[in-house]
């Protein structure tokens, strides 16, 4: 991966962080066991799905 792309997906990375961050209830931010949990619940519901259906069509498209 190339320097530029490797910045740009860091910089998209910290967008969606923001954003999950704001929608996260305080409680869900009290330790760290609930912190890992928030985290992998939000990625596995709104960003796996996204990533997933992306490299689908992806592959869709090759054949």
């Amino acid at each position: 991966m190339t320097p530029e792309k490797q910045k740009a997906l860091k910089d998209h990375i910290e967008a969606i962080a923001k954003i999950l961050y704001e929608e996260t209830k305080p409680e869900e931010l009290e330790n760290l066991a609930k912190i890992e949990a928030t985290v992998r619940d939000k990625t596995l519901e709104h960003i796996t799905p996204q990533i997933g259906f992306f490299l689908s069509n992806t592959l869709q498209e090759r054949k």
